[in-house]
């Protein structure tokens, strides 16, 4: 085999004897992005979790805090709806008018 396929279909077992032709080099360097990959996927991940959790502190926190003023009597002035613009109204009349269709029948 002169490393060309010549048209074939390149079987299982060429493939494997393919890569076992590799030098250390390539093998090194390909295990070495493996382990790379993994570490970053993992500490992505730790990133993303982190982030979540930092923010669901946060949130308790000051549902912690507005509960806690309440417990002890803190609380602002009852809330009133808002004032509203009065407006003038004046009434309208109307009537339906019903559209007769007095033309003969075809």
């Amino acid at each position: 085999m002169n490393g060309r396929m010549n048209g074939r279909r390149m079987s299982g077992k060429q493939f494997l004897e393919l890569l076992a032709r590799l030098p250390a080099r390539v093998w090194l360097q390909a295990s070495l992005a493996i382990v790379g990959f993994i570490v970053l996927a993992v500490l992505g991940f730790a990133v993303i979790a982190g982030v979540a959790v930092v923010a669901l502190v946060a949130i308790l926190a000051f549902k912690a805090k507005a509960w806690i003023a309440s417990l002890f009597g803190r609380r602002g002035p009852p809330a009133e709806p808002p004032q509203r613009e009065m407006r003038q109204v004046t009434d309208v009349s109307y009537e339906i008018v019903e559209k007769k269709d007095n033309s003969p029948p075809r």
